[in-house]
């Protein structure tokens, strides 16, 4: 079983490709520098007045129930924008200051940020602009688990808490076997 589904993921390519992206600092990110790190992953932004807000929320608490086991190595939280029009990176560091004090935002130009998303298979689309040019995007909403090794290992939506999480999490990291070549 355990190997079936080793097999299933490897043939999703879920985040396989590489992204080019900078975060909040103006430092240029790519996913190869997570490696030998756990990751996870949410696609939002800023102006969200609802989902990702929470979303981020309970990201950020299930780091903090997998930081209370030192046993565990640490889980790198990141958020890459959907929306790099207003989301440059002052806009990240205003933002997430209220989550995480490691989540790591990380945004790009319109491109890098499709090639980002679409490595993921994320939705994302803009919706029209209101009369003061403000505007929703709307965009799948999921958390990815990344592993040491660069690969996708899970997905949780939104009907997942923090505590079912952080214990996904944690049975990963404890099973955690890097995918053959």
């Amino acid at each position: 079983q355990r190997e079936r589904r080793l097999r299933h993921l490897r043939q999703l390519a879920l985040g396989q490709g590489d992204f080019q992206l900078q975060d909040s600092a103006g430092i240029p990110r790519r996913k190869a520098d997570f490696l030998g790190r756990w990751v996870l992953l949410y696609f939002g932004f800023t102006h969200c007045p609802d989902v990702c807000p929470e979303e981020l929320q309970k990201l950020s608490r299930a780091v903090e129930l997998l930081e209370r086991d030192p046993a565990l190595p640490p889980v790198q939280p990141l958020f890459v924008t959907v929306d790099p029009e207003r989301d440059d990176a002052a806009a990240l560091r205003r933002y997430l200051r209220d989550f995480h004090p490691r989540l790591l935002g990380l945004t790009g130009t319109p491109e890098q940020v499709r090639a980002a998303a679409a490595a993921f298979r994320v939705y994302v689309s803009a919706g029209p602009r209101d009369e003061d040019g403000d505007y929703i995007v709307d965009h799948s909403v999921l958390t990815f688990l990344v592993g040491p090794d660069g690969l996708f290992r899970d997905c949780y939506s939104r009907s997942r808490t923090a505590e079912e999480l952080a214990r996904s999490v944690k049975g990963h990291m404890e099973s955690y076997e890097p995918l053959p070549a």
